[in-house]
């Protein structure tokens, strides 16, 4: 499912490295802000990041989920309708994500610092 960034019978010890393996890479960590705002559907996420592809979208939620970062609903609708939302364990990282962001806009962007 995840691509592990360390052979499988390797044992992460650092928890900055075990951090970034959970929240890491292009996507999660925007997804997971975004999810800070509340549950959203599939669709609400993808126009929110409009430049991931569906399928990388499908692919970094099944990871979040498989994490336990993130929950997912699926109402017996027609059409279907699936929600996103934070776990608790999820939540735990608002202040990382709130700093991370705020970071970006004092040093990251064009014309900080």
């Amino acid at each position: 499912m995840r691509k592990q960034r360390h052979a499988a019978d390797r044992v992460i010890e650092c928890p900055m490295e075990a951090t970034l393996d959970l929240i890491g890479g292009k996507w999660k960590g925007v997804i997971l802000f975004r999810l800070l705002e509340g549950t959203k559907r599939f669709g609400e996420l993808r126009r929110l990041l409009c430049k991931i592809t569906q399928r990388s979208l499908t692919q970094q939620l099944r990871e979040l989920e498989a994490d336990g970062l993130v929950a997912r609903r699926v109402y017996a609708e027609v059409p279907p309708r699936v929600e996103y939302s934070l776990t608790p364990r999820g939540v735990t990282l608002a202040p990382v994500l709130q700093a991370l962001m705020q970071w970006g806009s004092d040093h990251a962007l064009p014309g900080a610092d």
